[in-house]
């Protein structure tokens, strides 16, 4: 038995989904875009600790990206199955906003609230990782290649930041959408895996994820250990004297959720509306 939605259905699940988000009360909301900030973390420390020596070496950095890709994915897999708020793939509502089945303050209030607290989610795993001295790892190689990552975001163009912030939740909310197609556990993990794993691999920028990986290098940046074992694999004192929390809101955070935003609502979401405007019989 065929159990994959057609493209119709896909949308009209995508609004159903809209409207229950759009009717959260704040409790609600808060408590959930929390622990889909702390998802999307876990999803990120891992993908640091797994793939570090490699990401560490030019030669082998491209399969470091490979092997942090294929953890990462969990991240969403738990924001979906497990049920949270994720600011990235709530700009999926937009669809429902268009179709005037909710309205643009209540997505916009959906939207806000999540991102604060997918942020202190983010920020209550950097603290957490920070204390139980995981960076330690790899002789404090850990806490280089967590520098290095943090370094190479902030120092994005504003340019360079939006086009990639557009590039990963288009896939990110692709992995969404692909899961509304099917109600089994298995169908989900598999619409999730191979678009989020794609993302990563490829390098591109997610709001969320960012909240995590650029204010865990600059806490590692303050310790000493850790910048020098950053500088001795190649992270340059601009690259260092970037990385604060300015340049993670005003050179990364900013452009990349306007990125994200984005790609979600306008290659997704619209597109795909537009495309099947007639209800599903």
């Amino acid at each position: 038995m065929n159990t994959i939605k057609s493209g119709i259905e896909i949308v009209e699940a995508s609004v159903a989904v809209a409207k229950a988000k759009a009717a959260g009360g704040t409790v609600k909301l808060l408590v959930l875009g929390i622990l889909a900030g702390a998802f999307i973390a876990f999803a990120a420390q891992g993908s640091n600790m797994g793939a570090f020596n490699l990401l560490a070496d030019p030669a082998t950095y491209g399969l470091g990206r490979a092997l942090a890709g294929a953890i990462f994915p969990v991240g969403l897999m738990l924001v979906v199955i497990a049920g949270a708020e994720l600011f990235t793939g709530n700009t999926l509502m937009i669809g429902a906003v268009v179709k005037r089945e909710i309205k643009l303050t209540a997505m916009l209030r959906n939207w806000g609230i999540v991102y604060v607290a997918n942020l202190a989610g983010s920020l209550l795993i950097v603290w957490l990782i920070a204390a139980s001295g995981q960076l330690h790892g790899g002789a404090d190689l850990l806490g280089a290649v967590t520098i290095k990552i943090a370094a190479g975001k902030t120092a994005l163009s504003f340019g360079s930041a939006f086009s990639l912030g557009i590039l990963c939740n288009w896939l990110v909310c692709l992995a969404v959408w692909m899961a509304f197609a099917t109600g089994s556990m298995t169908g989900k993990i598999f619409a999730i895996f191979f678009p989020i794993w794609l993302f990563i691999t490829s390098g591109f920028e997610h709001s969320v994820a960012n909240m995590y990986y650029i204010p865990a290098g600059i806490v590692a940046k303050g310790h000493e250990a850790y910048v020098a074992a950053a500088q001795g694999i190649g992270v340059t004192d601009a690259a260092l004297a970037g990385l604060s929390w300015q340049g993670f809101f005003v050179n990364n955070l900013i452009p990349v959720t306007l990125g994200n935003i984005v790609g979600g609502c306008v290659f997704v979401s619209l597109a795909y509306v537009v495309a099947y405007r007639t209800k599903a019989k």
